[in-house]
C-alpha cells in the first residue's frame, strides 16, 4: 500500500500517495485509455476501455463511462494544463453538458529510486460531506492504481 496523506473540507480535497513507480509510468496511467480504464473506479466499478477517450492537450476533452452497482455514470471534462510528465489540470464532472464541474490538479514528483509522489487536489462547489465521500472514492481508485503498479 502506498504512503498517504488525505484530507477533505469545505473547499475541496487533497490526497498524496507515494508509489513504487517512475513518474513517467504514473503519467501514462492517467493519460492512456487502456491503463486509465483499469484503475479508474477502483475494484468495485467497471470502466469499459472503449468508453474512454482522451485528447491530452490544453483544451482537449476526456470522457469515460463507469458502471457501479447497476448505475452508469458518464464522466468527462477538459484538460486545462498538461505538463508531461509532471502536472495535469483537468475539469471533472459526472454531469456532462452542465456548467458545474470540479477542477482536479495532479502533480507527479520524482523522488528518485523509481519512486513518485502523486498529489491530487480537487476544488469546486461540493459540500464538505460530498468531498468526504469523494475522498473515499479517490482513495479506492488510487488503491487499485497501486495494485496495478505492484502487479506490473
Amino acid at each position: 500500500m502506498p504512503e498517504s496523506e488525505d484530507s477533505a473540507g469545505e473547499r475541496g480535497l487533497e490526497l498524496s500517495r507515494v508509489f513504487e513507480a517512475p513518474r513517467e509510468r504514473l503519467w501514462r496511467e492517467w493519460t492512456e485509455p487502456e491503463r486509465f480504464a483499469d484503475w479508474f473506479g477502483g475494484r468495485e466499478a467497471h470502466v469499459p476501455v472503449d468508453s474512454v477517450s482522451m485528447d491530452v492537450r490544453p483544451g482537449g476533452r476526456w470522457q469515460a463511462t463507469m458502471h457501479h452497482d447497476g448505475v452508469e455514470s458518464q464522466w468527462g471534462g477538459v484538460y486545462r494544463e498538461v505538463v508531461e510528465p509532471a502536472r495535469l489540470v483537468l475539469t471533472f464532472s459526472d454531469q456532462p453538458g452542465e456548467e458545474a464541474h470540479e477542477l482536479v490538479t495532479v502533480v507527479f514528483t520524482d523522488l528518485g529510486d523509481g519512486r513518485t509522489e502523486m498529489r491530487l487536489e480537487q476544488r469546486g462547489t461540493h459540500s464538505r460531506d460530498l468531498y468526504e465521500r469523494t475522498l473515499e472514492g479517490w482513495s479506492s481508485f488510487l488503491d487499485r492504481l497501486a495494485e496495478r503498479l505492484h502487479d506490473a
